[in-house]
Protein backbone atom coordinates (compact mmCIF):
# COMPACT_ATOMS: atom_id res chain seq x y z
CA UNK A 1 0.00 0.00 0.00
CA UNK A 2 1.15 3.53 -0.83
CA UNK A 3 0.06 6.90 0.55
CA UNK A 4 -0.85 10.16 -1.16
CA UNK A 5 -0.46 13.44 0.72
CA UNK A 6 -2.16 16.52 -0.72
CA UNK A 7 0.18 19.49 -0.32
CA UNK A 8 -0.62 21.73 -3.30
CA UNK A 9 -2.77 24.50 -1.81
CA UNK A 10 -1.97 28.10 -0.96
CA UNK A 11 -2.53 27.75 2.79
CA UNK A 12 -3.93 31.26 3.12
CA UNK A 13 -5.07 30.94 6.75
CA UNK A 14 -1.57 30.05 7.91
CA UNK A 15 0.30 32.63 5.82
CA UNK A 16 1.13 34.81 8.82
CA UNK A 17 3.25 31.94 10.18
CA UNK A 18 4.64 30.31 7.03
CA UNK A 19 4.61 30.73 3.27
CA UNK A 20 4.58 26.92 2.83
CA UNK A 21 2.03 25.16 5.00
CA UNK A 22 3.48 21.65 4.45
CA UNK A 23 6.89 22.84 5.65
CA UNK A 24 5.50 24.64 8.70
CA UNK A 25 7.12 23.14 11.82
CA UNK A 26 5.10 21.66 14.65
CA UNK A 27 7.33 21.55 17.73
CA UNK A 28 10.32 21.47 15.39
CA UNK A 29 9.08 18.94 12.82
CA UNK A 30 7.49 20.02 9.49
CA UNK A 31 3.87 19.04 8.99
CA UNK A 32 4.75 17.09 5.87
CA UNK A 33 7.37 15.04 7.71
CA UNK A 34 4.86 14.19 10.42
CA UNK A 35 2.49 12.98 7.70
CA UNK A 36 5.13 10.87 5.94
CA UNK A 37 6.24 9.26 9.19
CA UNK A 38 2.66 8.52 10.18
CA UNK A 39 1.92 7.01 6.76
CA UNK A 40 4.97 4.77 7.08
CA UNK A 41 3.91 3.65 10.55
CA UNK A 42 0.51 2.70 9.08
CA UNK A 43 2.18 0.47 6.49
CA UNK A 44 2.81 2.72 3.50
CA UNK A 45 5.70 1.55 1.30
CA UNK A 46 5.88 4.79 -0.71
CA UNK A 47 4.52 8.31 -0.30
CA UNK A 48 3.45 10.48 -3.22
CA UNK A 49 3.17 14.21 -2.47
CA UNK A 50 0.87 16.29 -4.68
CA UNK A 51 2.65 19.65 -5.02
CA UNK A 52 1.54 23.00 -6.40
CA UNK A 53 2.05 26.23 -4.47
CA UNK A 54 5.79 26.68 -3.70
CA UNK A 55 6.31 23.44 -5.64
CA UNK A 56 10.02 23.87 -6.30
CA UNK A 57 10.79 24.53 -2.66
CA UNK A 58 8.65 21.65 -1.46
CA UNK A 59 10.02 19.21 -4.04
CA UNK A 60 13.58 20.16 -3.12
CA UNK A 61 12.86 19.02 0.43
CA UNK A 62 11.58 15.58 -0.55
CA UNK A 63 14.89 13.70 -1.12
CA UNK A 64 16.11 14.57 2.36
CA UNK A 65 12.72 13.72 3.81
CA UNK A 66 12.85 10.32 2.13
CA UNK A 67 16.27 9.60 3.64
CA UNK A 68 15.21 10.69 7.13
CA UNK A 69 11.99 8.68 7.02
CA UNK A 70 13.39 5.61 5.28
CA UNK A 71 10.98 5.19 2.38
CA UNK A 72 10.54 6.61 -1.14
CA UNK A 73 8.87 10.03 -1.27
CA UNK A 74 8.10 11.41 -4.72
CA UNK A 75 6.36 14.48 -6.11
CA UNK A 76 3.36 14.64 -8.41
CA UNK A 77 3.02 18.27 -9.48
CA UNK A 78 -0.51 19.54 -10.12
CA UNK A 79 -0.80 21.47 -13.38
CA UNK A 80 -3.05 24.16 -11.87
CA UNK A 81 -2.95 24.18 -8.08
CA UNK A 82 -5.62 26.89 -7.91
CA UNK A 83 -8.19 24.24 -8.83
CA UNK A 84 -10.04 22.29 -6.10
CA UNK A 85 -8.26 19.53 -4.24
CA UNK A 86 -9.81 16.72 -6.27
CA UNK A 87 -7.43 17.63 -9.08
CA UNK A 88 -4.55 16.88 -6.69
CA UNK A 89 -6.07 13.50 -5.93
CA UNK A 90 -6.31 12.65 -9.62
CA UNK A 91 -2.73 13.79 -10.27
CA UNK A 92 -1.28 11.83 -7.36
CA UNK A 93 -3.36 8.71 -8.01
CA UNK A 94 -1.73 8.38 -11.44
CA UNK A 95 1.50 7.44 -9.60
CA UNK A 96 -0.14 4.74 -7.47
CA UNK A 97 -1.32 1.24 -8.32
CA UNK A 98 -4.17 -0.08 -6.20
CA UNK A 99 -5.56 1.20 -2.91
CA UNK A 100 -3.84 3.97 -0.98
CA UNK A 101 -4.03 6.07 2.14
CA UNK A 102 -5.06 9.62 1.25
CA UNK A 103 -4.09 12.40 3.65
CA UNK A 104 -4.10 16.18 3.78
CA UNK A 105 -0.70 17.73 4.54
CA UNK A 106 -2.17 19.89 7.31
CA UNK A 107 -3.88 17.05 9.24
CA UNK A 108 -2.11 15.11 11.97
CA UNK A 109 -3.37 12.02 13.80
CA UNK A 110 -2.72 9.92 16.87
CA UNK A 111 -1.06 6.61 16.04
CA UNK A 112 -4.11 4.37 15.83
CA UNK A 113 -6.08 6.35 13.29
CA UNK A 114 -4.13 5.69 10.11
CA UNK A 115 -3.22 2.12 11.03
CA UNK A 116 -6.85 1.37 11.83
CA UNK A 117 -8.09 3.05 8.66
CA UNK A 118 -5.63 1.05 6.56
CA UNK A 119 -7.45 -2.13 7.59
CA UNK A 120 -10.90 -0.98 6.49
CA UNK A 121 -10.89 -1.99 2.83
CA UNK A 122 -13.60 -4.16 1.34
CA UNK A 123 -15.34 -5.07 -1.89
CA UNK A 124 -18.44 -3.14 -0.81
CA UNK A 125 -16.76 0.29 -0.95
CA UNK A 126 -14.75 2.53 -3.24
CA UNK A 127 -13.47 4.68 -0.39
CA UNK A 128 -13.49 4.71 3.41
CA UNK A 129 -13.36 8.03 5.24
CA UNK A 130 -12.17 8.44 8.82
CA UNK A 131 -14.88 10.36 10.70
CA UNK A 132 -15.28 11.84 14.15
CA UNK A 133 -18.80 11.54 15.57
CA UNK A 134 -18.08 14.38 17.99
CA UNK A 135 -19.21 17.45 16.02
CA UNK A 136 -18.63 19.49 19.17
CA UNK A 137 -15.00 18.31 19.51
CA UNK A 138 -13.23 21.47 20.73
CA UNK A 139 -10.33 20.82 18.36
CA UNK A 140 -12.63 21.12 15.34
CA UNK A 141 -13.08 24.52 13.68
CA UNK A 142 -16.80 24.55 12.78
CA UNK A 143 -16.29 27.34 10.25
CA UNK A 144 -13.86 25.26 8.20
CA UNK A 145 -14.95 21.66 8.86
CA UNK A 146 -16.27 19.29 6.22
CA UNK A 147 -19.40 17.67 7.62
CA UNK A 148 -20.75 14.19 6.98
CA UNK A 149 -24.23 12.71 7.16
CA UNK A 150 -24.20 8.93 7.51
CA UNK A 151 -26.93 6.40 6.85
CA UNK A 152 -27.23 2.65 6.63
CA UNK A 153 -24.13 0.74 7.80
CA UNK A 154 -22.43 4.06 8.46
CA UNK A 155 -22.08 4.78 4.75
CA UNK A 156 -22.12 8.39 3.61
CA UNK A 157 -25.35 10.06 2.55
CA UNK A 158 -23.99 13.58 2.16
CA UNK A 159 -20.67 15.35 2.58
CA UNK A 160 -19.68 19.01 2.35
CA UNK A 161 -18.97 22.21 4.25
CA UNK A 162 -22.55 23.52 4.07
CA UNK A 163 -24.80 20.44 4.26
CA UNK A 164 -27.79 21.14 6.55
CA UNK A 165 -27.86 17.77 8.35
CA UNK A 166 -24.79 15.97 9.66
CA UNK A 167 -23.73 13.58 12.40
CA UNK A 168 -19.94 13.53 11.98
CA UNK A 169 -16.96 15.52 10.78
CA UNK A 170 -14.46 14.51 8.10
CA UNK A 171 -11.03 13.85 9.70
CA UNK A 172 -9.07 14.34 6.47
CA UNK A 173 -7.86 10.75 6.10
CA UNK A 174 -9.17 8.21 3.58
CA UNK A 175 -8.50 4.67 2.43
CA UNK A 176 -9.07 5.16 -1.28
CA UNK A 177 -9.39 2.80 -4.20
CA UNK A 178 -8.94 3.84 -7.85
CA UNK A 179 -12.71 4.48 -7.86
CA UNK A 180 -12.18 7.76 -6.01
CA UNK A 181 -10.12 9.43 -8.74
CA UNK A 182 -12.52 8.05 -11.33
CA UNK A 183 -15.47 9.53 -9.42
CA UNK A 184 -13.81 12.95 -9.25
CA UNK A 185 -13.16 12.86 -13.00
CA UNK A 186 -16.80 11.89 -13.63
CA UNK A 187 -18.00 14.73 -11.40
CA UNK A 188 -15.87 17.20 -13.38
CA UNK A 189 -17.28 15.82 -16.63
CA UNK A 190 -20.76 16.42 -15.19
CA UNK A 191 -19.98 20.08 -14.54
CA UNK A 192 -18.64 20.04 -10.97
CA UNK A 193 -15.54 22.02 -10.00
CA UNK A 194 -13.59 18.93 -9.01
CA UNK A 195 -13.32 18.99 -5.24
CA UNK A 196 -12.56 15.85 -3.28
CA UNK A 197 -16.03 16.18 -1.77
CA UNK A 198 -17.53 16.11 -5.28
CA UNK A 199 -15.96 12.71 -5.83
CA UNK A 200 -16.95 11.50 -2.39
CA UNK A 201 -20.56 12.55 -2.95
CA UNK A 202 -20.59 10.78 -6.31
CA UNK A 203 -19.48 7.56 -4.62
CA UNK A 204 -21.97 8.15 -1.79
CA UNK A 205 -24.78 8.47 -4.32
CA UNK A 206 -24.12 4.91 -5.52
CA UNK A 207 -23.52 3.47 -2.05
CA UNK A 208 -19.75 3.15 -2.36
CA UNK A 209 -18.54 5.65 0.30
CA UNK A 210 -17.99 4.03 3.70
CA UNK A 211 -16.85 5.57 6.97
CA UNK A 212 -14.75 4.48 9.93
CA UNK A 213 -15.26 6.13 13.30
CA UNK A 214 -12.04 7.21 15.07
CA UNK A 215 -13.79 7.18 18.44
CA UNK A 216 -12.03 9.33 21.01
CA UNK A 217 -8.69 9.38 19.16
CA UNK A 218 -6.82 12.69 18.80
CA UNK A 219 -6.52 14.44 15.45
CA UNK A 220 -6.12 18.04 14.35
CA UNK A 221 -6.46 20.12 11.20
CA UNK A 222 -3.60 22.62 11.43
CA UNK A 223 -5.21 25.25 9.26
CA UNK A 224 -4.77 28.55 11.13
CA UNK A 225 -2.69 30.13 13.93
CA UNK A 226 -5.09 28.90 16.63
CA UNK A 227 -4.79 25.29 15.44
CA UNK A 228 -1.03 25.68 15.06
CA UNK A 229 -0.74 26.77 18.69
CA UNK A 230 -2.81 23.76 19.76
CA UNK A 231 -0.57 21.48 17.69
CA UNK A 232 2.59 22.95 19.19
CA UNK A 233 1.23 22.30 22.68
CA UNK A 234 -0.32 18.87 22.14
CA UNK A 235 1.45 17.08 19.26
CA UNK A 236 4.63 16.06 21.15
CA UNK A 237 2.41 14.23 23.64
CA UNK A 238 -0.22 12.87 21.25
CA UNK A 239 2.38 11.84 18.64
CA UNK A 240 4.93 10.67 21.17
CA UNK A 241 6.07 7.73 19.03
CA UNK A 242 6.98 10.03 16.13
CA UNK A 243 8.77 12.61 18.24
CA UNK A 244 10.64 9.98 20.26
CA UNK A 245 11.83 8.24 17.08
CA UNK A 246 13.18 11.48 15.67
CA UNK A 247 14.96 12.41 18.89
CA UNK A 248 16.62 8.98 18.90
CA UNK A 249 18.11 9.41 15.41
Amino acid sequence: MDALIIAAGFGSRLRDLSDSKPLTPIAGIPLLELGVRQAKAAGAQKVVVATGHEAERLEAALPGLAVRCGLPVEAARVADWSKPNGWSVMTGAERIAGDFLLMMADHIFSAGILSGLARQGGADRGVTLAIDRRPDNPLVDPDDATWVETGDRGFIRAIGKTIPVYDAVDCGAFLATPELAQAIAAAIAAGKAGSLSDGMQALADVGRAATWDVGNAWWLDVDDPRAHALAEAQAPRELAEVYSAIRDI
